[in-house]
């Protein structure tokens, strides 16, 4: 796909992406003053259909991280779900794709601050696969930077700015040859990956990390807490997790909307388990697989079709 002519929505209208460009002096690439969210979509081709995953609760949540930077979506939860669905048909997928809705200070000028800067709105799509390969699993190594603390930064809310503390911390790790990153909070206790929620297995309970730690609550996250309950049978307990508990897990896995469900095969250096994807991670990223591609009907309710019924004119 050709980025330059591709679709987006900018400024309450659809556009060429080039056409949708924004002034150097813009407010929320200065100050990082901006939040966003990402949202999968999963091509069905036995269906020729592209369903995007918890449309609705990614947007309720944007909501919540504007509202804490001052800013207000242009759009009820509904319409910009509807956008959502326009966006992937006017762009004619016909394969998985990453959807990222921004809303951001867009002043042009000098000055720190949230109120009485006005906003703008945009919704980008592009195809998008893995972000990782799940069947290898991850090597991480618990970061020498922390995850930043609510006092400081509201850890709950997708923030632009906020970023920085994953790219430093990812960076890290991928330069001292690892994957990926695990993020202690300020106190020391596990918080959660660059950009993935963390969960580990001890005999037949999941452990995953309580939100008191600064984590991002994430929308993944509670898919394979749904899916652990309800399709394996097996006890979730959200909880403080020490480093330490890391080294003597059976499994670990890590969710996200762009990571899916993905199993850790060591951390700093010592293998979870025998390095392998355990039983439980292997079930859950299955369960997931099947529940976004359309296939367990239990959970099509998590489930936005694009082409079903469509209206509109895209060509």
């Amino acid at each position: 796909m050709n980025l330059s002519d591709s679709i987006v929505y900018a400024q309450g209208k659809f556009a060429k992406y080039d056409d949708a460009r924004i002034g150097l002096l813009t407010h929320g690439l200065h100050y990082g003053t901006g939040c966003f969210e990402g949202i999968r979509g999963y091509w069905a081709a036995s269906e020729r259909e592209l369903y995007l995953v918890h449309v609705r609760a990614h947007f309720e949540r944007l909501a919540v991280s504007a509202k804490t930077l001052l800013m207000k979506l242009p759009h009820d939860t509904d319409e910009l779900a509807e956008l959502t669905v326009e966006l992937c048909a006017r762009n004619h997928f016909e394969e998985n794709v990453y959807v990222r809705p921004v809303i951001f200070k867009a002043a042009e000028d000098i000055g720190v601050r949230l109120a009485g800067v006005p906003d703008a709105f945009a919704l980008i799509a592009v195809p998008f696969n893995r972000y990782y390969d799940a069947d290898a699993g991850l090597r991480v190594c618990v970061s020498s930077w922390r995850r930043i603390d609510d006092a400081s930064i509201p850890a709950r809310a997708k923030i632009t700015g906020s970023y920085v503390n994953s790219a430093l911390a990812k960076s890290e790790a991928q330069m001292n040859g690892f994957d990926e990153a695990i993020l202690l909070s300020a106190d020391g206790h596990v918080a959660e990956g660059s950009a993935e929620n963390l969960f580990l297995v001890k005999g037949n309970v999941i452990y995953t990390t309580d939100p008191s730690q600064n984590i991002l609550e994430g929308v993944t996250r509670n898919c394979a807490m749904t899916l652990a309950r309800e399709r394996l049978g097996l006890t979730v307990v959200e909880r403080m997790i020490d480093r330490s508990e890391l080294y003597g897990a059976d499994e670990i896995f890590v969710t996200g909307t762009a990571v899916g469900v993905t199993h850790v095969s060591s951390v700093d250096h010592r293998d979870v388990g025998d390095g392998a994807r355990g039983p439980v991670a292997r079930a859950i990223a299955e369960a997931y697989e099947q529940a976004v591609y359309g296939r367990d009907a239990a959970y099509r309710n998590w489930l936005t079709p694009t082409y079903a019924d469509q209206k509109i004119a895209v060509g």
